[in-house]
């Protein structure tokens, strides 16, 4: 049984022992002074308290005066001049025989009327076993992250190593098309070994996509363009971020126009100037890639797409965007654009829906 002194016969006081009498949490009832009234079974059993001594003793004294906490006993007493609550307040509690526990604490101020003395309602939830599983969770988050950031670091090292294998074929080929074909693969990969490096250095997973694209596009710059004082790459880019499915993406649809406009804009030694170009606006976003070269031919409508134009619109189709090929004389701009209003009404055929 709950110790308390006899119960009045009729009256708020009588209803609140016999709350905390019958209730199976841990309960303590306190005068306006923080002496107990009442405390439930619960509560000593919880504490290892001895029911027979806890009423009628301050709250600093119960048990070897481990409850003597003066914070605790600060919103306590503001809690009984009815000028403050206590809503959740985590404290340690050292026992004599389990330890430190980590206590959540609430306390009410009980309304009577104005000649019934005041009395304070104190609920405590002992918290320790959810906290080290929370502790233990969090430690196995640290710990995952940690070793997704190593294999990052090594995929994007083995990317870079076959990246140069193929580089080092290129060179040694002696035909011109198998060697466009091996630095075309060569871009490919780096672009994805950029990606895999952003990725390593963000604890997040989301990638900002401005340092992103400038990597990328050195990196493309240093196997495609042979003198940096004709041609020129650079990337004009806001501060936006994407996940790391989406920054796939882009940093693929990025490198296959770069290398198009390095492969057709620029004939004959002809100078120039290539910039990529992001921009969003909440869900709305542009990819652009545009250069000051000869711009398209007029056969372009009729030209059958090469392996880089199916990339891009697939990938494109993949981020529910529409390309948008623009002359600009002089030279192209090649825009990937997702509206979502667009991506909305017009949805892309799902994988058990394509015909």
């Amino acid at each position: 049984m709950a110790a308390h002194p006899p119960l009045h016969p009729d009256g708020p006081l009588a209803l609140a022992l016999a709350v905390v009498s019958s209730s199976t949490a841990p309960l303590l009832l306190l005068d306006q002074t923080l002496k107990v009234v009442a405390a439930s079974t619960s509560f000593c059993r919880t504490f290892d308290i001895d029911p027979d001594r806890i009423v009628d003793r301050f709250l600093g004294e119960v048990g070897t005066g481990e409850w003597n906490k003066p914070q605790l006993r600060v919103l306590l007493e503001a809690t009984a001049s009815g000028s403050a609550g206590i809503d959740a307040y985590e404290m340690d509690l050292k026992g004599p025989l389990r330890g430190v526990r980590k206590l959540v604490i609430n306390a009410q101020r009980l309304n009577y009327d104005v000649d019934q003395p005041v009395r304070l309602l104190v609920t405590v939830e002992d918290v320790t076993a959810a906290r080290a599983d929370d502790k233990l969770r969090d430690d196995l988050l640290r710990e995952k992250g940690v070793l997704l950031q190593e294999l990052q670091h090594r995929v994007a090292n083995s990317l870079q190593i076959i990246a140069s294998v193929i580089l080092q074929s290129a060179r040694r080929t002696q035909s011109d098309e198998t060697r466009l074909q091996l630095r075309d693969a060569h871009n490919r990969v780096m672009s994805v070994a950029a990606l895999q490096q952003q990725l390593a250095a963000s604890r997040l997973g989301a990638v900002e996509l401005a340092p992103y694209f400038t990597q990328l596009c050195k990196s493309i710059a240093a196997s495609m363009i042979q003198d940096p004082t004709r041609l020129s790459l650079r990337v004009e880019a806001d501060e936006s971020a994407a996940d790391a499915d989406v920054s796939v993406s882009l940093g693929l649809i990025v490198t296959e126009l770069v290398i198009n406009a390095l492969k057709h804009a620029f004939p004959g030694g002809r100078s120039g100037k290539i910039v990529v170009g992001y921009e969003a606006q909440g869900p709305n976003w542009t990819l652009s890639v545009r250069d000051d070269g000869v711009g398209m031919p007029k056969d372009a409508a009729s030209a059958t797409p090469g392996l880089g134009t199916s990339i891009v619109e697939a990938l494109a189709k993949q981020l529910h965007a529409r390309i948008q090929v623009e002359g600009q004389h002089p030279g192209t701009r090649v825009s990937v654009i997702h509206n979502q209003l667009e991506a909305v009404e017009n949805p892309p055929l799902s994988a058990s829906g394509a015909a």
